[in-house]
């Protein structure tokens, strides 16, 4: 990462509500409709194998139900029967029973090692399908969600190794040749690990490209790439033109490169290892500046040249290139500059500043080779100006107007279970970490397609708010925009233990979350009043009000799937389906 720019994420203030006052719990009815499923919902428990925290990460929290995007209210998951099954809402009083659209040829109860199967939609017409036993399907669809027009075709079905599910698929068009890139996410055994978990991640990045020989048109795996890392990332997605990727993860990814790039690196690295003697050491008082530089033996005092002006220094060796040269970080008095050497064959310049008094960071403007020393007297008055901002206590003076944040006055639910993530992204051609973001404690909290062309959003705490941000991968200049906050969501959401999935409206108009059984919790954005309301502490009218709902389903079986849409709220159990109406359609 030692080439990637440091970015970091600017908030939109217009976005940003400090006088938001909470959410108030609206007991108005939500319509709930629920549909009885044909066959159960294929669940594939954790094995005794799967054991790690990146296990239940991956598999064990895995959302069984999938939104089409691309078209409006369409979901879709698979049975037990190897069945993928359709619902599409137009009308919340005329449901239809999930249909089948597809069926894997895979024989699913055979396998004992299998991951649940997975499916993304890459386009409006294309879809990627595994089946969980490390085989990959690449489908043309036509148009989904309309039984005369969807008709899923396979046009390309692989096995790829190892049990993986499909994390993101785009589908693109590139010097006219069409191709679809597909990330898999896979837990392996790992021999090396002695002491962390014993598994690593790896996320294979696989490119199918549309071949065409002698009038045959076909579709075949053009290139294949592998990253790996050492826990789930949050988030993982290709960019639409497939030039890139992003991740958020805990811990980083790497490139697994070939041998020749491996030793490539190892002879970058050596070279970055060897740490190099500095090419020259300077202190500094008020008044002046002393540089000490290490010349070779056989070298005279006529050798040497050194020139001084207000603000550049150059010294040069013989008939060498400058051995310093540059813009100095300030001026000095030229005239009064000199230079010696002394008995250990070393060459002394004093530089006296035209300005005393303030302490230069750095010598020559930009330079690196050298190394400044700081006396012990100028640590102790550097270390007197801080004690102001330290103290032993941790709150020495609790009547000051503003107290220093206390830590122990922090609330459970503020507390992060791990150190803080980072948001990379990576050039698909280099390979090399282009973009870095560390996240802090901003809490990753979910992720939501809010435009089907673009790359996913995702949702991070930032204090007790959620911020959405949408990638653009075509704008450097504005990579991550803040797109919409949901008031205090991240703090509300802290407190719910039992919390397993996440969402939000596309039009961000709520936020929704639900437990591992039964319960659902929407907070809907502030909307103005219908009538008058007043606040009876401060006598003032409230114009606005957030409302926080909850639905409870009448279901005793796991929520296995949740998603959300402008209108419903769709969540699925082993064998059901509930629609939640949360908004009116315009």
């Amino acid at each position: 990462m030692a080439g990637a720019a440091h970015c970091s994420l600017q908030a939109k203030r217009l976005l940003l509500d400090p006088k938001f006052e909470g959410y108030k719990l609206s007991l108005e009815p939500l319509a709930c409709y629920q549909l009885g499923l044909d066959a159960a919902v294929a669940e594939v428990k954790l094995r005794d194998d799967q054991y790690t925290l990146d296990h239940m990460r991956a598999f064990g929290m895995y959302n069984y139900l999938h939104l089409d995007s691309w078209y409006q209210d369409n979901v879709y998951y698979v049975d037990q029967f190897g069945r993928v099954m359709n619902l599409s809402v137009t009308l919340d009083t005329a449901l239809q029973k999930p249909r089948e659209v597809f069926r894997l040829p895979t024989d699913l109860t055979a396998y004992d090692n299998r991951l649940c199967a997975s499916i993304h939609f890459s386009s409006s017409t294309w879809v990627t399908l595994s089946d969980g036993t490390g085989r990959l399907y690449l489908i043309k669809s036509g148009k989904r969600g309309n039984s005369a027009s969807e008709k899923w075709d396979i046009v390309f079905n692989e096995e790829l190794g190892s049990p993986f599910i499909i994390a993101h698929s785009v589908s693109f068009v590139k010097s006219d040749k069409h191709s679809v890139a597909v990330l898999l996410l896979r837990v392996e055994k790992d021999e090396l690990d002695t002491k962390g978990s014993g598994f690593h991640i790896t996320l294979e990045w696989v490119t199918i490209a549309e071949i065409s020989k002698e009038g045959d048109h076909r579709y075949d795996i053009f290139k294949r790439r592998v990253l790996q890392g050492k826990s789930v990332p949050h988030y993982a997605a290709i960019e639409p033109s497939g030039d890139g990727l992003m991740i958020v993860s805990y811990k980083p990814f790497k490139f697994m490169q070939d041998e020749d790039d491996k030793l490539e690196e190892n002879d970058d690295a050596k070279a970055t290892n060897e740490k190099k003697d500095p090419l020259y050491y300077w202190q500094q008082t008020e008044d002046d500046v002393t540089v000490t530089v290490h010349i070779p033996q056989d070298i005279t005092k006529d050798d040497i040249k050194v020139r001084f002006s207000p603000g550049n220094i150059c010294v040069t060796l013989k008939d060498q290139p400058p051995l310093m040269e540059g813009k100095l970080y300030s001026s000095v008095d030229h005239e009064s500059c000199t230079w010696i050497i002394r008995e250990n064959k070393s060459l002394e310049i004093s530089l006296i500043k035209k300005n005393e008094g303030p302490r230069w960071p750095e010598l020559i403007v930009g330079d690196t080779r050298g190394e400044f020393i700081m006396d012990s007297s100028q640590c102790s008055e550097i270390t007197e100006s801080l004690m102001h901002l330290t103290s032993e206590v941790m709150n020495p003076n609790p009547e000051k107007e503003n107290p220093p944040c206390n830590a122990q006055e922090l609330e459970e639910c503020d507390a992060f279970l791990e150190d803080s993530a980072s948001l990379c992204r990576f050039d698909g051609d280099t390979l090399k970490v282009t973009h870095v973001i560390n996240l802090g404690s901003n809490q990753y909290l979910f992720s939501v397609v809010v435009d089907p062309r673009e790359m996913p959003c995702f949702c991070l705490r930032h204090d007790v708010d959620a911020l959405l941000w949408q990638p653009h991968s075509d704008q450097p200049e504005n990579m991550w925009e803040h797109i919409a906050t949901f008031n205090a969501l991240g703090y509300v959401q802290a407190s719910k233990q039992d919390k397993k999935f996440m969402a939000c409206a596309p039009d961000y108009s709520y936020a929704a979350l639900c437990e591992c059984l039964r319960r659902v919790f929407i907070y809907r954005q502030p909307t103005p009043l219908s009538t008058v309301l007043y606040n009876r502490k401060e006598g003032r009218q409230v114009g606005q009000v957030a409302k926080q709902l909850v639905a409870t389903l009448e279901a005793n079986d796991p929520i296995l799937g949740f998603q959300a849409t402008s209108e419903r709220l769709f969540v699925l159990t082993t064998k059901t389906l509930f629609l939640i109406k949360v908004n009116s359609g315009n």
